[in-house]
């Protein structure tokens, strides 16, 4: 399987705004719901948000939700990330992962449901 690649993050102050893409690849990649994690140093990894394979229906964690908005272009084979009001603890690396099985919903939080991973995209928050 080819990894989905990450882009987008940087260093931001505390009540700022990034945006992250992760950029799919192949004819199948419409036909998967995709789902963003993070890992801050010292941590498991985290659910962020998830989006299913039309883009209709989203998922977020209670600690980003109205502040995250996951969204997908398929036509472009990419899903994004809107961060806004982004706090310190944000800070994290960022990953995108396709989920094991086509179609469905969005609400899978286990990392174990996604078996195509991104290497990741840093994201630091200063207060």
């Amino acid at each position: 399987q080819v990894q989905p690649v990450e882009s987008g993050g940087g260093l931001v102050q505390a009540g700022g705004s990034l945006r992250l893409s992760c950029a799919g690849s192949g004819r199948t990649f419409s036909s998967y719901t995709m789902g963003w994690f993070r890992q801050a140093p010292g941590k498991e990894r985290e659910f962020v948000a998830a989006i299913n394979w039309s883009g209709g229906g989203t998922y977020y964690a209670d600690s980003v939700k109205g502040r995250f908005t996951i969204s997908r272009d398929n036509a472009k084979n990419t899903v994004y990330l809107q961060m806004d009001s982004l706090k310190p603890e944000d800070t994290a690396v960022y990953s995108c992962a396709r989920r094991r099985a086509q179609f469905g919903t969005a609400y899978f939080r286990a990392p174990a449901e996604y078996d195509v991973w991104g290497q990741g995209t840093r994201v630091t928050v200063s207060s």
